[in-house]
């Protein structure tokens, strides 16, 4: 087996992986649309929307499942990287400057030392 036969298999195996994922998706979709459908042919009979709306919903739905789904960041990842202080025996420990939030809670502190102050006065 040669290198072009390698290649020529790799190229196969990746069409038929998307294919076969295309065709999964194209199954997925059409059991969302129809689940969809009932869910909206139900309301309209109890009343709870026309079939104009009813329309609009299933339309948008699935339009909402095709498009790509992006997750926003969340709180709990860091929005800048986490400073880390290398020291070895020899040098003396370097400070990394205040980041804005200990520049914050500087300014906090400060404050209420200044209220405290001004109470007492």
């Amino acid at each position: 087996m040669g290198l072009g036969d390698l290649v020529q298999k790799a190229v196969y195996l990746g069409i038929g992986v998307a294919s076969y994922a295309g065709e999964k998706a194209t199954e997925k979709l059409g059991e969302l649309r129809s689940q969809v459908q009932q869910l909206a042919d139900e309301m309209v009979e109890r009343g709870e929307m026309t079939s104009e709306e009813a329309r609009r919903f299933v339309d948008d739905m699935v339009a909402k499942a095709q498009q790509p789904s992006v997750q926003p960041p969340t709180s709990s990842q860091p929005t800048e990287p986490r400073r880390i202080e290398i020291i070895t025996d020899d040098d003396e420990p370097v400070k990394a400057p205040p980041t804005e939030a200990e520049q914050m809670r500087q300014q906090v502190i400060a404050l209420q030392e200044e209220l405290k102050r001004l109470k007492r006065d």
